[in-house]
């Protein structure tokens, strides 16, 4: 690998805020010792926007709490502002923000005495706060909201009033530690141009993580990271040119794309095949143009068409290089050790008709309607507080319905629920893991609770470590596992009784996109054998991979559909080929600007 021009950089460059020369850190978790950075040498820039990207795992977390004191080094330093991050850290703290990745809003508090408790502990004088206060209600669109309890925010204003109490002294520096994990596409938007505002109203530098790579492109400068190590650095149009003449759009007519992208991804000359509306992106291994006959034999009118390469095409490509030199192979196909499974009958397993939920005078659901074919993966979109979780929260059997009539399995929830739970999987936002049982307890624990035991218990906890490549870590705390890594444990937890329908309430938040791909291959894999799949997502790429969807705002569906019906729908002249998440705003601006004029 040649080295990083991030080491050069952090040597050389007098304009840098944050420099990192040589920094080691390893973490002793039980009886192993875990290296989290391995030598890093980088600089981020005065007045730059500068992401942090890389696979879960690489370092990110422990960069960042290294950059502001709150870690010390094993090895080298860290120098932020000018202060050494370990011996002037109360320096370095009173003058860069940061915003965890949980950031530790008060619930019970309101909007207001939030503020105010973030002032106190930031030595915000009393004269000094209601200008700033005012400007930060003013950029965030919380003004309205002051006296509301933090606790009763939407997940997009939560993340915006963390933000804003973060900011509530201006600093020098900002870390975001993914700042856009758990939002919608509208609340995202609106806090990157927070962001933006920041560097360029206020000259503020910002280093923030991600895990999506269409964030990344917006960033002046990344930074990319790997297994503690930063394989490289530069603006986002030095990566993508890695994979110039290596990226196209195939479309198969007639074929139905997740068989399409299932055979494209096992060709030899392919490193990544991606869902895109209804043809498959590919990113080939060199510059030789691809045959139709030899990616896809026997299929007819397959045609062929290059695109401009992207950010995450180079990022998915280095990472999987990277990936098969460590393994010495590609990653298994969860399809191949799965059991194989056909569920008899046609016909909705889901029925959802005219469904209400209300908590006191709110409205969370108002009179939804749809139904989901066996074997159908089926997309539940909106905005945070669009109803989303709520909706599953009632198909699970976790929550009555106040009016209307839900069916699971041919099963009526107001009268069976508990048949009907026996008959699906459920894998919640949070994954409901217990953190201090190791990866093989909570296996044991959560087949046990679907009345798993003996031989088919044993059986399903060995399949399951070796589906979800789990088997190295069986005896690790699931609390110490990658985020990666705590979603594939969750999934198999959910999967142990084979169920008939799978729920999956936003399921990929935060986990990086070669994590996105393994799951969306085993869900792929469980559509083929009949499996239902339901699932929640605020990343609009994978709705794409939905044969429906619907799209809720305000308790109610705004769209039904194919996702190309959805984007037809939203086409115009500004936006002739819209994106998912251009149609995803339209729909919900429409519907804000509908109310607004009501």
């Amino acid at each position: 690998m040649e080295p990083s021009s991030a080491t050069g950089s952090a040597e050389r460059d007098s304009d840098a805020v944050l420099e990192l020369r040589g920094v080691s850190k390893q973490f002793v978790v039980g009886r192993r010792t875990i290296p989290a950075l391995r030598r890093v040498s980088l600089a981020v820039r005065r007045g730059r926007v500068t992401g942090l990207i890389g696979p879960d795992g690489a370092g990110k977390t422990t960069l960042m709490r290294l950059s502001v004191g709150l870690l010390a080094p094993d090895q080298g330093q860290v120098r932020a502002l000018g202060f050494d991050a370990t011996r002037e850290s109360l320096a370095v703290q009173s003058r860069v923000g940061y915003m965890p990745q949980r950031f530790g809003l008060y619930e019970d508090l309101s909007v207001q005495e939030n503020l105010d408790l973030y002032a106190d502990l930031q030595g915000v004088p009393p004269a000094a706060r209601a200008g700033r206060y005012e400007e930060l209600m003013r950029m965030t669109g919380l003004a309205r909201f002051t006296a509301r309890l933090a606790g009763r925010l939407s997940g997009g204003m939560k993340q915006k009033l963390g933000l804003a109490c973060t900011l509530v002294r201006p600093p020098q520096l900002l870390l975001l530690d993914e700042p856009t994990v758990g939002v919608d596409p509208v609340s995202r938007r609106e806090l990157w141009q927070i962001v933006y505002r920041l560097v360029q109203q206020e000259g503020m530098t910002v280093l923030l993580s991600t895990a999506y790579l269409d964030e990344a492109e917006r960033c002046d400068e990344i930074i990319l990271m790997h297994d503690g190590e930063v394989l490289g650095d530069g603006p986002p149009g030095q990566f993508r040119e890695k994979s110039r003449g290596r990226t196209y759009l195939v479309t198969a007519p007639g074929q139905r794309k997740r068989v399409v992208q299932a055979k494209l991804a096992a060709a030899a000359p392919v490193v990544d095949a991606l869902i895109q509306g209804d043809r498959v992106r590919l990113v080939l291994d060199s510059e030789a143009a691809p045959q139709p006959a030899a990616l896809l034999p026997g299929v007819a009118g397959v045609s062929i068409q290059s695109v401009p390469p992207r950010l995450e095409d180079s990022f998915v490509a280095m990472l999987k290089n990277r990936r098969a030199e460590d393994r010495g192979a590609r990653p298994p196909d969860p399809a191949a050790s799965a059991p194989a499974r056909r569920r008899n009958g046609g016909g909705p397993v889901i029925e959802v008709s005219g469904v209400q939920r209300r908590f006191g005078n709110f409205y969370a659901v108002k009179g939804v309607t749809f139904q989901v074919e066996r074997g159908e993966v089926f997309g539940l979109l909106g905005a945070n507080g669009a109803g989303k979780s709520t909706t599953f929260r009632m198909l699970c059997g976790l929550l009555p319905a106040s009016a209307g009539r839900l069916r699971v399995a041919g099963v009526d929830l107001r009268t069976a629920a508990a048949a009907a739970r026996a008959r699906i999987g459920y894998m919640s936002q949070k994954f409901s893991l217990y953190g201090n049982l190791s990866v093989g307890e909570n296996l044991r624990f959560f087949s046990s609770a679907y009345g798993l035991s003996g031989r088919r218990q044993r059986e399903q906890m060995d399949r399951a470590l070796e589906q979800f490549d789990l088997a190295p870590m069986a005896d690790t705390p699931s609390l110490d596992l990658p985020l990666g890594h705590k979603q594939r444990l969750a999934m198999a937890c959910a999967l142990m009784h084979e169920p008939d329908i799978l729920f999956l309430d936003e399921p990929t938040s935060g986990v990086d996109p070669l994590a996105r791909r393994d799951f969306w291959r085993r869900i792929n894999a469980l559509a083929e054998q009949h499996v239902t799949v339901m699932v929640t997502t605020h990343f609009m790429e994978e709705a794409e991979y939905c044969d429906r969807l619907a799209i809720m705002a305000d308790g109610e569906i705004l769209a039904l559909g194919t996702p190309e019906e959805v984007k037809q729908r939203q086409r115009s002249a500004e936006h002739p080929e819209p994106t998912m998440e251009d149609a995803f705003i339209a729909l919900i601006e429409g519907k804000g600007q509908t109310t607004a004029s009501g």
